[in-house]
């Protein structure tokens, strides 16, 4: 049974939700959750650090695009950091990368336009 283990914190102006495991068929309800209470918000910015995740399947890579386009919807915008690994090899093959362009780190990711 894969894991994956999800924490979120609450950041001036934006979610910052860090992944610990797997991210795939499994363990993408999880995810899905965290969204779904995350995308509620008026204008959702949500920042997630990838850094110690270990592993993504297209599944995983799929929950991460439609949160994307939800929080998108809604004004805001999903951002990806510490990409590497099987997630940075999925965007990169899929050509996904102009959806989650690389950030160098939270202060660049966290870095959004004023609201209005």
């Amino acid at each position: 049974m894969t894991q994956l283990r999800i924490t979120t914190e609450q950041r001036p102006g934006f979610s910052l939700v860090a992944l610990d495991g797997s991210l795939d068929h499994q363990t993408r309800p999880d995810l899905q959750r965290v969204f779904d209470q995350l995308l509620n918000e008026p204008t959702p910015r949500i920042v997630i650090n990838a850094r110690d995740l270990s592993f993504c399947d297209s599944h995983g890579l799929w929950i991460l695009i439609s949160g994307q386009r939800r929080a998108e919807e809604r004004g805001g915008a999903v951002r990806l950091i510490g990409v590497q690994g099987t997630l940075a090899r999925l965007l990169t093959i899929t050509q996904l990368v102009h959806l989650f362009p690389p950030y160098a780190g939270l202060t660049q990711a966290a870095a959004w336009p004023a609201r209005r």
